[in-house]
């Protein structure tokens, strides 16, 4: 089972997340089963506890951000998955790059393009635990 955990407080874009990958984003791709994260210590705890295979981060989350988020835990001690940053703005794209992201998407992402790039963050993760 892969997990995807996605952080934010926006319905709209937790839907937009499970509906673009769905239950088997690919061939070689476990079935994916979803941690929705209301707060950024939800997030940071199911890193910590190794529950998440991929992170989706809404940079507009409140009170913690994505962005931050992302950063810190890039910059921990602990190993954190792939993370997706979604932007509201594409002028945001340096901040995301700050954030250490491994990939930014401008909201609302193309379902296409959200599920390519979650599918070949999760297929690395997968070559590098094997």
């Amino acid at each position: 089972m892969t997990t995807v955990a996605v952080y934010t407080r926006v319905a709209a874009v937790r839907d937009q997340v499970r509906l673009a990958l769905g239950r088997s984003p690919a061939a070689g791709i476990d079935d994916v089963m979803y941690l929705m994260a209301d707060t950024g210590a939800e997030v940071i705890r199911a890193v910590e506890e190794g529950l998440a295979d991929l992170l989706v981060l809404d940079a507009e989350a409140w009170p913690t951000g994505g962005l931050g988020l992302c950063r810190e835990l890039k910059n921990s001690d602990i190993h954190c998955p792939p993370v997706i940053v979604l932007i509201a703005r594409r002028d945001d794209r340096w901040l995301a790059k700050w954030s250490q992201a491994d990939a930014v998407l401008a909201h609302p992402a193309d379902p296409g393009e959200l599920a390519r790039i979650a599918v070949t963050l999760l297929a690395e993760r997968q070559k590098e635990h094997v």
